[in-house]
């Protein structure tokens, strides 16, 4: 067994040419020692991430060498579960595997996110001793953190009428600035990441295997156009192959993401009910959207609407609903409006984006107005708490403004 230098400059040199946050040589070997951590352990491991969890990467990697749980902070493991962990480990406790999944992280552009990072997801402690320790992110690794954002999640195998809705919905709540998260996978992850990408939104893929490896290898060119406009990320570091285990795993960092669920077509023992399992666990919301009653491609959405109390979701209002927004003042949608406004009011607020501030001259020409007029419903939104005055522009006012 050859063991992975924990020194300062030894992680430093592990850490070279990767896309790490670490301003002294403690976060470094704290970094460092995270890596090891994502090569050691299966995910969810939560032995692992107790261990972890109670005395940091680092020492727990020194109670792992030297064999002894009574170190601070190790109690809560007893002998025998503390034996049976240590017989996983060490078998993986390599030098040379460890160099060999940072060095391909490195080449590849890859960015090593640990709890420690300003950028972590803070949803992902819900998980407890079951978050990840780290994640490895192609992209932009602000993505993880988007908020709101919605899992949108289906069968592989899914029909014409599946990836329809998928696309639906994924493009009505992209478009108004809701991050899509999913699997990454053929049929409605596929179809829901690439409405998401089309509507100018957010898109966040969670990879069963190592983010330097496309997997399916035919959405290579998606995962290649979701790294500028959002992410890939994974818990197992690069160069892991993907499996059944890590696949039903990867889906609890779904659930976790995101502040809602919604199942969009599934079959009864589609992988996706895994992922709303996770997002019932964790009291997120849970949708699933209605098929055709002979279609199996529907009975595991059928089932998660007649056994697990999943909202019927038909629509992208519906699922901002599940959000506990209401139409009216849906923070996401420029289209939402309420029924008493003026007709000017309207015009100003469809002109007006989510994400990008325009220029009064710009929304004059979008909505038809003189810059006088749109100027003078500007002011009435801004009142209103429906629009937003920025340095660049104005915008539709989103979640958290005010």
């Amino acid at each position: 067994m050859s063991v992975p230098g924990l020194s300062p400059r030894e992680a430093r040199e592990a850490l070279r040419g990767l896309r790490v946050r670490a301003a002294d040589e403690r976060a470094a070997v704290a970094a460092y020692a995270s890596a090891v951590w994502s090569v050691l352990a299966e995910p969810g491991d939560g032995v692992a991430g107790r261990l972890v969890g109670a005395v940091g990467p680092e020492s727990a990697l020194q109670v792992l060498l030297a064999g002894d749980r009574s170190a601070p902070g190790a109690v809560a493991i007893d002998d025998g579960e503390f034996a049976r962990a240590r017989g996983r480990w060490t078998p993986r406790l390599s030098a040379d595997a460890v160099q060999g999944s940072l060095r391909a992280a490195a080449q590849a552009g890859v960015a090593l996110i640990t709890p420690a990072d300003p950028l972590w997801p803070r949803r992902l402690d819900d998980l407890g001793e079951h978050a990840p320790i780290c994640l490895w992110v192609r992209g932009d690794p602000r993505a993880l953190g988007v908020e709101p954002a919605v899992a949108l999640v289906g069968a592989r195998a899914a029909t014409g009428y599946g990836e329809h809705v998928a696309m639906e919905l994924a493009a009505g709540l992209a478009g108004g600035g809701v991050a899509i998260v999913s699997g990454g996978a053929y049929g409605i992850d596929g179809a829901a990441h690439r409405a998401a990408l089309s509507a100018g939104g957010t898109t966040l893929a969670l990879s069963a295997g190592g983010v330097d490896r496309p997997y399916p290898a035919g959405h290579a060119a998606l995962f290649d156009r979701m790294t500028v406009r959002g992410a890939v990320a994974a818990e197992v570091p690069c160069g892991a192959a993907p499996t059944k285990w890590r696949f039903l795993q990867r889906n609890r960092i779904i659930a976790a993401l995101a502040g809602a669920t919604v199942v969009v077509e599934a079959g009864w023992r589609s992988g996706s009910l895994n992922t709303a399992g996770h997002a019932a666990a964790l009291g997120r919301p849970l949708g699933a959207v209605p098929g055709p009653v002979t279609s199996a491609a529907s009975a595991g959405t059928h089932r998660l609407l007649r056994e697990y109390a999943a909202e019927c979701i038909t629509s992208a209002d519906d699922v901002r609903e599940l959000m506990g927004w209401s139409a009216a003042a849906d923070p996401a949608a420029p289209a939402a409006l309420a029924a008493d406004r003026p007709p000017e009011m309207t015009r100003v607020l469809d002109a007006l984006a989510a994400r990008t501030p325009r220029s009064i001259d710009q929304v004059a020409a979008r909505s038809g107005m003189s810059p006088g007029e749109v100027e003078a419903e500007l002011g009435v939104l801004e009142l209103e708490g429906a629009a937003v005055r920025e340095v660049h522009g104005w915008r539709t006012a989103g979640r958290g403004d005010g």
